[in-house]
């Protein structure tokens, strides 16, 4: 829902009424949220807030396991050990606990739980460049120079709202080429940034709380003064709906700092040391874990930018020594522990990147970049699993049966959360755009 970037809106005096707010009141505490929040008013529509139910059916949240540069499918989630030596490289294939179904043997905790994901393996795209091809995966839209398309938690944040408080669309580490967010909808339908190291023991997310010295008693007296200038200044001007809609920022912004349910779901110390263990004691395993809470205390969209995939050279190395181990320990306790809370009918876990990479190992002992055939994995969220639907061709190339494009995984992702993709937006320049164009969502998936 939010960003980090802070907007310079001033008067002739270089500063505004509103900035002076900001270090007079939560800004002056080092709280970004409330003016940055305002950097990025516009007038789309905020839905109110709604408390997850205690009991009962939930609404589908998605945590969505980005492998930013984009993952080799035949290393990790289509291997080919008939292939030739020079395609099929150094890693084996292994079998899982899905009969007929193999992973590379550098997943092994993953194949143990491969009756809890499915795995699309003839999804193909025309687009090999990182950037573009990074903005048509994370919106279900071709590139286009003209116009920035919203990515899937946006839409989602647009079209169902907070829930506790919490910002319905949060993503870790950043938006990958700086796609992902609300496009043409307005920034304020951006992701939450979490920065920062969730394996730190010192980890915290800024903005959830005020700084040491200061207490919510003060807090709410600064909110309060705000609200009494904000009175006055109605008196004096004409109320717009975009004055409405920066009122409504404030008081989100407000809500999340003073939450409980915010500061509980990002405390990462009142999990137990062996699960925090078994999603990996690194960077990409607590941001998993810290996924998991943030899904329970109502975030609706969670991304996850795991970088480094982009092994052009000594591929083999950089999977088996740095990004698969993490990979397996994070991504397979989190759909178990999902499955053990009862969670993961209600969680659609997605891990995909921007394009697959070439079959054959280039001589640096890389693999480039390789838009033909790409994996994605599904599960949860009322997705069937232990499945694989489609398949590539012998050496990973292309599509052998079932060739699927990029617009049928959004199709099914929006199915999953319950939007629908037939629904339009309107865009800056008042010309209907569909959520998804053209898409079909993928029927041996959908329960």
């Amino acid at each position: 829902m939010f960003d980090i970037e802070v907007g310079n809106h001033t008067d002739c005096d270089g500063v505004t009424r509103r900035d002076f707010l900001r270090i007079g009141g939560l800004s002056a505490l080092g709280l970004t949220l409330p003016g940055l929040l305002e950097a990025h008013a516009d007038t789309s529509p905020i839905a109110s807030s709604k408390q997850v139910p205690s009991g009962g059916k939930r609404d589908v949240a998605c945590i969505l396991i980005w492998l930013s540069g984009g993952p080799s499918h035949i290393d990790t989630f289509d291997p080919k050990p008939d292939a030739p030596q020079d395609i099929r490289g150094t890693f084996k294939a292994i079998s899982t606990n899905v009969s007929g179904i193999q992973l590379s043997d550098q997943l092994p905790k993953l194949a143990k739980h491969m009756d809890k994901f499915s795995i699309i393996r003839s999804v193909t795209s025309p687009d090999g460049t990182h950037e573009t091809a990074t903005h048509y995966l994370l919106t279900g839209y071709p590139f286009a120079p003209a116009i920035e398309y919203p990515g899937y938690g946006a839409v989602v944040a647009r079209e169902k709202g907070f829930q506790n408080n919490m910002p319905p669309y949060a993503m870790f580490g950043g938006m990958p080429n700086m796609h992902g967010g609300g496009g043409y909808m307005g920034a304020v339908y951006n992701p939450f940034i979490i920065g920062g190291d969730a394996n730190n023991p010192n980890f915290s997310v800024q903005d959830v709380a005020p700084p040491n010295g200061v207490d919510f008693a003060r807090l709410d007296r600064r909110r309060m003064m705000r609200q009494a200038l904000d009175d006055w200044q109605r008196n004096k001007e004409t109320a717009s709906k975009a004055t409405q809609t920066m009122d409504e920022f404030y008081h989100r912004a407000f809500s999340l700092v003073t939450s409980p349910s915010a500061k509980k779901a990002f405390n990462l110390k009142e999990e137990p040391d062996k699960l925090r263990d078994e999603y990996g004691r690194n960077t990409f395993g607590q941001s998993c874990l810290l996924a998991r809470r943030m899904v329970e205390a109502g975030v609706r969209c969670i991304s996850i930018n795991n970088g480094g995939w982009d092994t052009h050279t000594d591929n083999f190395n950089a999977l088996k020594n740095n990004l698969l181990p993490p990979l397996d320990m994070g991504y397979s306790a989190l759909i178990n522990d999902l499955k053990q809370r009862g969670m993961l009918d209600s969680t659609l876990v997605i891990c995909m990147g921007e394009f697959g990479r070439t079959p054959r190992i280039n001589s640096s002992g890389g693999r480039d970049h390789w838009p033909g055939a790409i994996s994605v994995c599904m599960g949860g969220g009322g997705i069937k699993t232990g499945m694989v639907v489609g398949s590539s061709n012998a050496n990973g190339e292309y599509p052998k049966d079932r060739p699927l494009r990029v617009e049928d995984v959004a199709a099914t992702i929006y199915q999953a959360m319950g939007v629908s993709g037939e629904k339009e937006y309107m865009s800056p320049q008042e010309r209907p755009i569909k959520i998804n164009y053209d898409g079909t969502p993928i029927n041996e998936l959908i329960a």
